[in-house]
């Protein structure tokens, strides 16, 4: 049955990664052509030398983000589908597609929102080529520390439940993820490389393009492997989905 799951969680990612590639088409590539004019006004106000074009533009903002985004979102996809498999039935007497809702909207607190309050996205010429190297791990250091958080959070969670009620319990371990990520977020060094003649309003709608692009990752791996799993798991039951 893990198989079949991974099978319904890629074409799950399948279908998101269509659904991201649009919405990143329409609303993100204009801010990177915005911010990569920046990048070239500013090398040609200091008189740099244009670095050659080895991919296109054209095929970069399509081509090449379909493909990656169709990719990652494949790939998440499969590992949503394992997470679903390990959680469903043992930690909660959710249906599946409820379970799969709180896999998602977990998952998208902890890699997502949470890693992006300290180190937001940033479009082309936002950021040092020096710094790459230590934004990046610092980066998916907050990754791991959230999610990590969040699975002792979790435990915790199950812990108390037994002792003060489920929901005093989750309560309690909500507030507990929450200060301890205050703590690293605090600890954690900050990284503000932004030129200061750089668009407010374009860094702006880049970070919130980046956040939409990843709520609609997130909600319809949740939706629609929801939907397959609880299909896959009635027919392996002999039941009838719910929704039918």
């Amino acid at each position: 049955m893990v198989g079949k799951l991974l099978l319904r969680g890629m074409l799950a990612g399948l279908i998101a990664g269509i659904l991201v590639f649009a919405f990143a088409h329409i609303f993100g590539e204009p801010l990177v052509d915005a911010a990569i004019a920046f990048e070239e006004a500013s090398a040609q106000a200091t008189g740099e030398t244009a670095e050659p074009e080895i991919v296109s533009r054209a095929t970069q903002a399509g081509l090449g983000l379909f493909t990656g985004v169709m990719a990652y979102s494949i790939a998440v996809g499969g590992l949503f589908s394992l997470a679903f498999a390990f959680v469903h039935g043992r930690f909660s007497s959710l249906s599946p597609r409820g379970t799969s809702a709180v896999i998602a909207i977990a998952a998208f607190v902890a890699v997502v929102l949470v890693p992006g309050i300290k180190y937001p996205a940033n479009p082309p010429a936002v950021g040092n080529p020096d710094t790459i190297g230590v934004r990046t791990e610092l980066f998916f250091l907050m990754i791991v520390v959230s999610l990590a958080s969040l699975v002792a959070a979790i435990a915790l969670s199950r812990r108390l439940g037994d002792r003060f009620g489920l929901w005093n319990g989750a309560i309690i371990a909500g507030i507990a993820y929450l200060v301890f990520i205050g703590f690293v977020l605090y600890l954690l060094p900050p990284i503000n490389e932004v030129p200061e003649n750089f668009s407010a309003m374009v860094l702006w709608r880049f970070r919130t393009t980046s956040l939409g692009m990843h709520a609609i990752l997130w909600a319809t791996l949740g939706l629609v492997f929801g939907v397959l799993a609880e299909r896959g798991l009635a027919a392996r039951s002999g039941l009838r989905p719910a929704f039918r």
